[in-house]
């Protein structure tokens, strides 16, 4: 993907740190992205996306008053969500499995993992611009499909493992 592809991108950041905020800024900079803001915390981060509109968000996990993982959650579930359709990467040095777990069941899009490079960004940026996955919508999650793959030739409306298992109990 071409630096003159994401440049009309509006992206905001949502970093505690104002040394990460600088080297992400840095980054999408380089890549021609100009419309960047800035948040702290998810809580000023949804006052952001109220005033500004923005493709796309860039989060840290851990911070405070009001966390990543808060953060998309609101935005994905509650009734005066500016977008719950924005796609969310979350950067963060926590990678335990139980931490990427809740991140994709907040309805994060893409997982970073600090440090991060120019290259990993800008493929999770491109993942999202040149194949945006559908949102699903269920009692208990609505955000991005979790399923990366597709099958072409699949047909009905079963697709996990344990559905065929199922179907052939039966």
């Amino acid at each position: 993907m071409s630096g003159s592809a994401l440049e009309h991108l509006k992206i905001l950041i949502v970093e505690d740190n104002q040394h990460m905020r600088s080297l992400l800024r840095a980054l999408l900079n380089s890549a021609g992205i100009r419309e960047i803001s800035e948040a702290n915390n998810g809580g000023t981060a949804l006052t952001v996306l109220r005033e500004k509109k923005c493709d796309l968000v860039l989060s840290d996990l851990a911070m405070k008053p009001m966390d990543g993982l808060e953060f998309s959650r609101t935005v994905r579930t509650a009734g005066n969500s500016p977008n719950p359709f924005v796609p969310i990467i979350m950067i963060t040095g926590h990678t335990e499995k139980h931490q990427v777990e809740a991140a994709r069941d907040a309805g994060v899009t893409e997982f970073l993992v600090k440090p991060i490079t120019a290259h990993s960004l800008f493929s999770r940026i491109a993942e999202i611009v040149e194949r945006p996955r559908a949102f699903v919508r269920c009692e208990s999650y609505f955000g991005p499909d979790r399923r990366r793959r597709t099958i072409d030739s699949y047909a009905g409306p079963w697709r996990r493992h344990d559905d065929f298992q199922d179907l052939q109990v039966q």
